[in-house]
Protein backbone atom coordinates (compact mmCIF):
# COMPACT_ATOMS: atom_id res chain seq x y z
CA UNK A 1 0.00 0.00 0.00
CA UNK A 2 2.82 2.33 0.84
CA UNK A 3 4.63 1.47 -2.39
CA UNK A 4 1.51 2.28 -4.34
CA UNK A 5 1.18 5.60 -2.59
CA UNK A 6 4.78 6.54 -3.33
CA UNK A 7 4.52 5.51 -6.95
CA UNK A 8 1.52 7.77 -7.51
CA UNK A 9 2.84 11.10 -8.87
CA UNK A 10 -0.02 13.01 -7.34
CA UNK A 11 0.95 11.90 -3.81
CA UNK A 12 4.74 12.21 -4.08
CA UNK A 13 5.17 15.28 -1.96
CA UNK A 14 6.07 14.83 1.71
CA UNK A 15 3.29 17.17 2.80
CA UNK A 16 0.58 15.11 1.17
CA UNK A 17 2.03 11.87 2.48
CA UNK A 18 2.07 13.31 5.97
CA UNK A 19 -1.60 14.34 5.72
CA UNK A 20 -2.56 10.92 4.43
CA UNK A 21 -0.80 9.15 7.30
CA UNK A 22 -2.58 11.38 9.78
CA UNK A 23 -6.01 10.59 8.31
CA UNK A 24 -5.31 6.88 7.74
CA UNK A 25 -7.42 4.43 9.83
CA UNK A 26 -7.19 0.65 10.12
CA UNK A 27 -10.08 -1.70 10.69
CA UNK A 28 -9.70 -5.48 10.59
CA UNK A 29 -6.30 -5.12 8.94
CA UNK A 30 -7.62 -3.04 6.10
CA UNK A 31 -6.46 0.56 5.72
CA UNK A 32 -8.87 3.17 4.47
CA UNK A 33 -9.13 6.96 4.29
CA UNK A 34 -12.18 8.91 5.40
CA UNK A 35 -14.23 10.47 2.64
CA UNK A 36 -15.01 14.12 3.26
CA UNK A 37 -18.27 15.25 1.63
CA UNK A 38 -19.50 18.81 1.30
CA UNK A 39 -23.20 19.07 1.96
CA UNK A 40 -25.08 21.48 -0.26
CA UNK A 41 -28.59 22.65 0.39
CA UNK A 42 -30.95 21.56 -2.39
CA UNK A 43 -32.12 24.34 -4.69
CA UNK A 44 -35.26 24.30 -6.73
CA UNK A 45 -35.37 25.64 -10.26
CA UNK A 46 -38.41 27.70 -9.32
CA UNK A 47 -36.40 29.67 -6.78
CA UNK A 48 -33.58 30.47 -9.17
CA UNK A 49 -33.84 34.14 -10.14
CA UNK A 50 -32.95 35.33 -13.59
CA UNK A 51 -31.19 38.26 -11.90
CA UNK A 52 -28.04 37.92 -9.86
CA UNK A 53 -29.31 39.18 -6.50
CA UNK A 54 -33.11 39.17 -6.95
CA UNK A 55 -34.98 38.20 -3.74
CA UNK A 56 -37.68 35.52 -3.78
CA UNK A 57 -41.29 36.29 -2.85
CA UNK A 58 -42.02 34.17 0.25
CA UNK A 59 -45.79 33.83 -0.37
CA UNK A 60 -45.64 32.38 -3.87
CA UNK A 61 -47.67 29.30 -2.91
CA UNK A 62 -50.28 31.12 -0.79
CA UNK A 63 -53.66 30.44 -2.38
CA UNK A 64 -55.63 33.39 -0.93
CA UNK A 65 -54.87 36.45 -3.12
CA UNK A 66 -55.48 38.83 -0.20
CA UNK A 67 -52.98 37.01 2.00
CA UNK A 68 -50.55 36.71 -0.88
CA UNK A 69 -50.52 40.49 -1.34
CA UNK A 70 -50.58 41.04 2.43
CA UNK A 71 -53.79 43.13 2.53
CA UNK A 72 -57.15 42.95 4.26
CA UNK A 73 -60.14 41.23 2.59
CA UNK A 74 -61.92 44.60 2.84
CA UNK A 75 -59.14 46.51 1.08
CA UNK A 76 -60.10 49.09 -1.52
CA UNK A 77 -58.87 49.13 -5.10
CA UNK A 78 -56.32 51.80 -4.23
CA UNK A 79 -54.88 49.60 -1.48
CA UNK A 80 -54.74 46.64 -3.88
CA UNK A 81 -52.88 48.71 -6.47
CA UNK A 82 -50.47 50.04 -3.81
CA UNK A 83 -49.70 46.53 -2.50
CA UNK A 84 -49.11 45.24 -6.02
CA UNK A 85 -46.77 48.08 -6.97
CA UNK A 86 -44.85 47.80 -3.69
CA UNK A 87 -44.31 44.04 -4.01
CA UNK A 88 -43.29 44.27 -7.66
CA UNK A 89 -40.71 46.85 -6.69
CA UNK A 90 -39.42 44.73 -3.82
CA UNK A 91 -39.12 41.49 -5.82
CA UNK A 92 -38.24 42.90 -9.22
CA UNK A 93 -36.00 40.53 -11.17
CA UNK A 94 -37.47 37.23 -9.94
CA UNK A 95 -39.79 35.98 -12.64
CA UNK A 96 -41.75 33.49 -10.54
CA UNK A 97 -42.35 36.08 -7.80
CA UNK A 98 -43.55 38.70 -10.28
CA UNK A 99 -45.93 36.21 -11.91
CA UNK A 100 -47.36 35.23 -8.52
CA UNK A 101 -47.94 38.87 -7.51
CA UNK A 102 -49.53 39.73 -10.85
CA UNK A 103 -51.80 36.66 -10.71
CA UNK A 104 -53.13 37.62 -7.27
CA UNK A 105 -53.62 41.22 -8.37
CA UNK A 106 -55.54 40.26 -11.52
CA UNK A 107 -57.72 37.89 -9.53
CA UNK A 108 -58.71 40.63 -7.07
CA UNK A 109 -59.23 43.15 -9.87
CA UNK A 110 -61.56 40.80 -11.73
CA UNK A 111 -63.51 40.09 -8.53
CA UNK A 112 -63.91 43.84 -7.93
CA UNK A 113 -65.12 44.38 -11.51
CA UNK A 114 -67.69 41.59 -11.22
CA UNK A 115 -68.92 43.02 -7.91
CA UNK A 116 -69.42 46.47 -9.45
CA UNK A 117 -71.18 44.96 -12.45
CA UNK A 118 -73.46 42.91 -10.21
CA UNK A 119 -74.28 45.98 -8.09
CA UNK A 120 -75.13 47.97 -11.22
CA UNK A 121 -77.42 45.22 -12.47
CA UNK A 122 -79.09 44.99 -9.07
CA UNK A 123 -79.63 48.77 -9.05
CA UNK A 124 -81.32 48.64 -12.46
CA UNK A 125 -83.48 45.74 -11.32
CA UNK A 126 -84.51 47.61 -8.19
CA UNK A 127 -85.39 50.75 -10.16
CA UNK A 128 -87.39 48.70 -12.63
CA UNK A 129 -89.19 46.98 -9.78
CA UNK A 130 -89.94 50.33 -8.13
CA UNK A 131 -91.42 51.64 -11.38
CA UNK A 132 -93.56 48.54 -11.79
CA UNK A 133 -94.86 48.89 -8.22
CA UNK A 134 -95.55 52.64 -8.56
CA UNK A 135 -99.08 54.08 -9.03
CA UNK A 136 -100.50 54.31 -12.57
CA UNK A 137 -100.15 58.09 -12.79
CA UNK A 138 -96.42 57.83 -12.10
CA UNK A 139 -96.07 55.17 -14.81
CA UNK A 140 -97.89 57.45 -17.27
CA UNK A 141 -95.62 60.33 -16.29
CA UNK A 142 -92.49 58.23 -16.75
CA UNK A 143 -93.62 57.30 -20.25
CA UNK A 144 -92.81 60.89 -21.29
CA UNK A 145 -89.26 60.72 -19.90
CA UNK A 146 -86.15 59.14 -21.41
CA UNK A 147 -82.47 59.00 -20.53
CA UNK A 148 -80.27 60.02 -23.49
CA UNK A 149 -76.56 59.17 -23.82
CA UNK A 150 -74.16 61.02 -21.54
CA UNK A 151 -72.55 62.83 -24.48
CA UNK A 152 -75.89 64.35 -25.47
CA UNK A 153 -76.57 65.46 -21.91
CA UNK A 154 -73.20 67.20 -21.59
CA UNK A 155 -73.45 68.91 -24.98
CA UNK A 156 -76.83 70.42 -24.22
CA UNK A 157 -75.81 71.29 -20.69
CA UNK A 158 -72.82 73.17 -22.08
CA UNK A 159 -75.06 75.07 -24.52
CA UNK A 160 -77.50 76.31 -21.89
CA UNK A 161 -74.71 77.02 -19.39
CA UNK A 162 -73.09 79.17 -22.09
CA UNK A 163 -76.38 81.03 -22.54
CA UNK A 164 -76.57 81.63 -18.79
CA UNK A 165 -73.00 82.95 -18.67
CA UNK A 166 -73.67 85.17 -21.68
CA UNK A 167 -76.75 86.61 -19.98
CA UNK A 168 -74.78 87.35 -16.80
CA UNK A 169 -71.97 89.06 -18.73
CA UNK A 170 -74.45 91.31 -20.60
CA UNK A 171 -76.65 92.01 -17.59
CA UNK A 172 -75.32 95.56 -17.23
CA UNK A 173 -76.02 96.41 -20.89
CA UNK A 174 -79.56 95.10 -21.19
CA UNK A 175 -81.97 92.27 -20.50
CA UNK A 176 -81.45 88.65 -21.57
CA UNK A 177 -84.24 88.70 -24.18
CA UNK A 178 -81.97 87.68 -27.05
CA UNK A 179 -80.34 84.86 -25.12
CA UNK A 180 -83.76 83.55 -24.03
CA UNK A 181 -84.95 83.56 -27.64
CA UNK A 182 -81.88 81.65 -28.81
CA UNK A 183 -82.32 79.12 -26.00
CA UNK A 184 -85.98 78.61 -26.89
CA UNK A 185 -85.07 78.09 -30.56
CA UNK A 186 -82.40 75.55 -29.60
CA UNK A 187 -84.87 73.69 -27.35
CA UNK A 188 -87.47 73.51 -30.14
CA UNK A 189 -84.82 72.30 -32.59
CA UNK A 190 -83.70 69.49 -30.29
CA UNK A 191 -87.27 68.45 -29.56
CA UNK A 192 -88.20 68.43 -33.23
CA UNK A 193 -85.14 66.30 -33.96
CA UNK A 194 -86.28 63.84 -31.32
CA UNK A 195 -90.06 63.77 -31.82
CA UNK A 196 -90.14 64.44 -35.59
CA UNK A 197 -93.06 66.78 -34.95
CA UNK A 198 -92.54 70.54 -35.14
CA UNK A 199 -95.92 71.32 -33.57
CA UNK A 200 -95.21 69.08 -30.57
CA UNK A 201 -91.73 70.61 -30.25
CA UNK A 202 -93.23 74.14 -30.20
CA UNK A 203 -95.76 73.21 -27.52
CA UNK A 204 -93.19 71.52 -25.26
CA UNK A 205 -90.62 74.30 -25.74
CA UNK A 206 -93.04 77.15 -25.04
CA UNK A 207 -94.48 75.21 -22.09
CA UNK A 208 -90.99 74.72 -20.60
CA UNK A 209 -90.19 78.42 -21.03
CA UNK A 210 -93.47 79.52 -19.45
CA UNK A 211 -93.09 77.06 -16.54
CA UNK A 212 -89.53 78.15 -15.89
CA UNK A 213 -90.41 81.83 -16.03
CA UNK A 214 -93.33 81.40 -13.63
CA UNK A 215 -91.26 79.34 -11.17
CA UNK A 216 -88.45 81.91 -11.36
CA UNK A 217 -90.83 84.78 -10.70
CA UNK A 218 -92.19 82.97 -7.63
CA UNK A 219 -89.04 81.55 -6.02
CA UNK A 220 -86.34 84.07 -6.94
CA UNK A 221 -87.76 86.84 -4.69
CA UNK A 222 -87.52 84.39 -1.77
CA UNK A 223 -83.72 84.26 -2.08
CA UNK A 224 -81.97 86.51 0.49
CA UNK A 225 -80.47 89.59 -1.10
CA UNK A 226 -77.17 88.85 0.64
CA UNK A 227 -76.69 85.85 -1.69
CA UNK A 228 -77.47 87.79 -4.88
CA UNK A 229 -74.97 89.94 -6.76
CA UNK A 230 -76.02 93.65 -6.68
CA UNK A 231 -76.08 93.93 -10.47
CA UNK A 232 -78.27 90.86 -10.99
CA UNK A 233 -81.87 91.80 -11.67
CA UNK A 234 -85.03 89.78 -11.18
CA UNK A 235 -85.34 89.36 -14.95
CA UNK A 236 -81.83 87.91 -15.18
CA UNK A 237 -82.35 85.41 -12.37
CA UNK A 238 -85.71 84.37 -13.81
CA UNK A 239 -84.11 83.76 -17.18
CA UNK A 240 -81.50 81.51 -15.51
CA UNK A 241 -84.31 79.40 -14.08
CA UNK A 242 -85.94 79.30 -17.52
CA UNK A 243 -82.69 77.98 -19.03
CA UNK A 244 -82.79 75.08 -16.59
CA UNK A 245 -86.35 74.16 -17.60
CA UNK A 246 -85.51 74.43 -21.30
CA UNK A 247 -82.51 72.16 -20.81
CA UNK A 248 -84.57 69.55 -18.95
CA UNK A 249 -87.35 69.65 -21.55
CA UNK A 250 -85.20 69.18 -24.65
CA UNK A 251 -82.95 66.57 -22.99
CA UNK A 252 -85.19 64.28 -20.98
CA UNK A 253 -88.71 64.64 -22.43
CA UNK A 254 -89.80 62.40 -25.27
Amino acid sequence: MSSTSLSNPTLSTPFVGHKLRQNQNTKNGISYFPVIRRHRSPRCAVDMPYGENAPTFPRVRVWDPYKRLGISPYASEEEIWSARNFLLQQYAGHERSEESIEAAFEKLLMASFQHRKKTKINLKSRLKKKVEESPPWIKNLLNFVELPPVEVIFRRLFLFAFMGGWSIMNSSEGGPAFQVAVSLAACIYFLNEKTKSLGRAFVIGLGALATGWICGSIFVPMIPTVLIHPTWTLELLTSLVAYVFLFLACTFLK
